[in-house]
């Protein structure tokens, strides 16, 4: 069974979030090793959102309820969240829905800026992780592969994720109302990963001409001659150059505090996430400073006819994903039909070779006619999975042929909701 432990924008703290984007990430292989029936963990820490995605073994049971307390417990540990605080601020869904909400964060739907680029790679990514620590499992594999392949589908035929839709556009955008030209601007980017690299386009896009790069890493150089910027060394002769900072690097303290930053009028973006600039910096004289928190404040609404849209392919695309699940969960009970049926053949055939009644031209007749007989079982197998009504078929099987063992241990499991899960809190 699948359960979700959700944290976001829209229930939890920007500090939550900081906190759980620095440790919760490298706590999934200390729950899954650590659980006996934890099968699987795949966790998803962004600047907005904290996500962790489990693979239960027992359905239905309170092996859940252990499961949701269990990640609570290892991900406030690593995180140095309470307990209690945590309860408050997550959301646990449980089955089917768990498909429908992953489908529909990958695609941005979820995101401060809906349709924003950069969610469905942070999803790729943890999936990745996931494989490198050894946390995932075959269930979480085939969902969060098809997540990727529904984030690509509402990305090209719905107009909820229009091009460079993004945290970082947004932040400029926000910005613009304070840099009157931004082709005269001095922009210091302090970060040297992928952000980075997506904040220089943005920034160019916006006809920013005159850039720079610090990375307390040593990168600068070898990314200012890649994008074509300037590159410094020390960080306070970097800030004094500049008319605005922008910050995006994956740093777990601040790098930019208020010894480094000198009394100017300078306008300071942080998007970082654990942060990047100490708050205090906001103290300095003629200094503003533009945090996630603030972005996230003036997200803009969505477009509803494209957002209804892409909702609608999620929903399907979720849909059809349960629905081979459920077929799937069915294979061990045609699979028994058919060796059942099969071996009584085979048991009848051997006798008439040993009575001399056989031969080749008939026992291929029998063979075919048996596999004429299970066509129509296996067709309705599937029909009424998809129907949720599997457990009639099996019923049904061990009714006419006393057929028990139908749920073969390394079939993929059957997608459920569950409603005795308890929930941690609504958000």
């Amino acid at each position: 069974m699948l359960i979700c432990l959700t944290a976001s924008h829209q229930n939890a703290s920007f500090d939550l979030l900081e906190k759980l984007s620095i440790g919760a990430p490298s706590a999934a292989s200390t729950l899954v090793d650590g659980s006996d029936f934890v099968s699987g963990a795949v966790v998803l820490a962004t600047c907005n959102r904290f996500e962790a995605y489990l693979d239960v073994d027992e359905p239905l049971t309170a092996a859940s309820a252990v499961a949701v307390e269990a990640t609570i417990s290892t991900m406030s540990e690593a995180s140095g969240v309470e307990p209690d605080e945590m309860r408050d601020s997550v959301r646990v869904i449980t089955g089917d829905e768990v498909v429908e909400h992953l489908f529909a964060v990958s695609s941005g739907l979820e995101s401060v800026v809906v349709g924003e680029d950069e969610i469905s790679g942070q999803v790729r990514r943890a999936l990745e992780r996931a494989r490198e620590v050894g946390t995932t499992s075959s269930d979480l594999e085939r969902l969060f592969q098809k997540a990727s392949h529904t984030s690509r589908g509402v990305k090209n035929r719905t107009n909820v994720g229009g091009a460079g839709r993004s945290l970082v556009r947004l932040a400029l955008e926000l910005a613009s109302s304070r840099v009157t030209d931004w082709a005269h601007a001095r922009v210091l980017i302090v970060g040297t990963g992928q952000y980075a690299a997506t904040t220089v386009t943005a920034l160019r896009d916006r006809g920013a001409a005159d850039l720079a790069v610090f990375s307390s890493s040593g990168r600068a150089s070898w990314f200012g001659l890649k994008h074509d910027l300037r590159a410094f060394d020390d960080l306070a002769e970097a800030i004094s150059w500049s008319d605005v900072l922008i910050t995006c690097t994956s740093t777990t303290e601040p790098v930019v505090v208020p010894g480094v930053v000198d009394e100017s009028r300078r306008l300071v973006i942080d998007l970082g996430l654990p942060r990047n600039v100490d708050p205090l910096v906001a103290t300095v004289p003629g200094v503003e400073l533009l945090d996630l928190e603030t972005i996230s404040l003036h997200a803009p609404l969505t477009q509803m006819s494209a957002a209804d849209d892409a909702r609608a392919m999620v929903s399907d695309a979720a849909a059809e994903f349960q629905a081979a699940a459920a077929e799937q969960s069915l294979t061990p009970a045609v699979v028994a039909l058919r060796k059942h049926v099969f071996d009584l053949l085979d048991d009848e055939i051997e006798r008439a070779r040993s009575r001399g009644d056989s031969s080749d031209r008939t026992e291929a007749a029998l063979r075919h006619l048996a596999g004429v007989l299970l066509h129509t079982p296996s067709v309705r197998a599937r029909e009424l999975a998809r129907e949720g009504r599997g457990e009639e078929f099996r019923d049904g099987l061990e009714a006419l042929f006393g057929l028990t063992d139908t749920r073969a241990a390394a079939a993929p499991r059957q997608l459920r909701s569950v409603d005795d899960v308890p929930r941690a809190s609504a958000g």
